[in-house]
């Protein structure tokens, strides 16, 4: 029987398998997958899709899986598997998705020396410890679009290294136990659209470097320490969506320039120590600002008519200062 023929199976032309695309198919084998013999034929394998299936055990069967020359892009998101991860990825991978697993351990520093064509680093929501490397970045330095760590416990400071990430879009390290102030280089990784940090410990001012990052969408830095005040010119971020800063330690002014983001979807500024007439700030010009939240600060004055000309807005929390209301 011609297995090219077989649901989620793709050949080349010379009839060998080069996609395996298994993806919720209600797999629920112990690794065994990884040591059966037909699946260490497949020598061509490019792509490996056995996500959203009920896989478990560690990845030690599937070492020669990782370590295959022609792999390009290998997911085993949304399973049962745990252990360690193995020493190093294989030269041509592109893509690597081992999200919502039960791995742990920490990523040692030679696992992406071989892995010079990766595009996309995707862990989040397991029990990795340790640093997180910024050797991925050396490494991988001109491709790397997006990295995942959020949900794990990796823990200590970010190393430098990041701006050598040239094409890195997306950076999440959200729900860890990371502390220190952002590294400085951070700034140089100018392609950055998204910075997501939010639950770890975190520390310091924002730095008025990050008005390099023109194209950041959105920036999610809440519930950390960070302290000092809001960068004076943080409106010329005009591509600006998101910005939640909330439940940290934020003090000073609210930014004349804040209005300049006019892309701006959703502002949390809540719970920090900032203050101003908030009457004087001009919210007609936030057209699109669907979620508006300045709670628990010490603004004062009176709600702005300005606000009521905002017809997105699903939700605003202004609780906890000292406004008046004027009807």
């Amino acid at each position: 029987m011609d297995c090219c023929r077989w649901e989620g199976i793709t050949c080349d032309v010379a009839g060998r398998v080069t996609h395996l695309h298994l993806s919720s198919k209600g797999l629920k084998l112990k690794g065994g997958i990884f040591s059966s013999s037909p699946l260490r034929n497949l020598t061509h394998l490019t792509h490996l899709n056995l996500s959203h299936n009920s896989l478990y055990g560690s990845l030690d069967q599937a070492r020669f899986i990782l370590s295959l020359g022609p792999l390009e892009v290998l997911d085993l998101s949304f399973n049962l598997l745990s252990g360690e991860l193995p020493g190093s990825l294989s030269n041509n991978i592109r893509k690597v998705d081992l999200s919502s697993n039960r791995f742990h351990g920490a990523i040692s520093s030679s696992f992406f020396q071989q892995a010079k064509n990766l595009t996309r680093f995707n862990v989040t929501n397991n029990d990795f410890s340790g640093y997180i490397r910024s050797s991925i970045c050396v490494h991988s330095s001109s491709l790397i679009r997006l990295l995942d760590f959020s949900h794990n416990n990796f823990g200590g400071n970010l190393s430098r290294g990041l701006g050598n990430c040239s094409k890195l879009e997306v950076f999440r390290v959200g729900y860890n136990n990371l502390s220190g102030s952002l590294p400085e280089d951070i700034y140089y990784a100018t392609a950055l659209e998204e910075i997501a940090i939010p639950a770890n410990f975190f520390y310091g001012g924002i730095s008025n470097r990050i008005l390099n990052l023109t194209n950041l969408a959105i920036l999610d830095l809440y519930l950390n320490n960070f302290s000092g005040m809001l960068p004076i010119d943080i409106g010329k971020l005009s591509k600006l969506k998101v910005l939640l800063l909330h439940s940290n330690k934020l003090k000073g002014f609210l930014p004349p320039s804040l209005v300049n983001c006019t892309n701006h979807m959703e502002l949390n500024l809540g719970f920090n120590l900032l203050k101003g007439n908030i009457s004087v700030f001009n919210f007609s010009r936030l057209g699109q600002l669907r979620k508006l939240e300045f709670m628990s600060n010490h603004f004062t004055g009176i709600l702005p008519i300005s606000l009521y000309s905002c017809k997105s807005f699903r939700a605003i929390r202004l609780c906890l200062n000292n406004l008046l209301v004027k009807f």
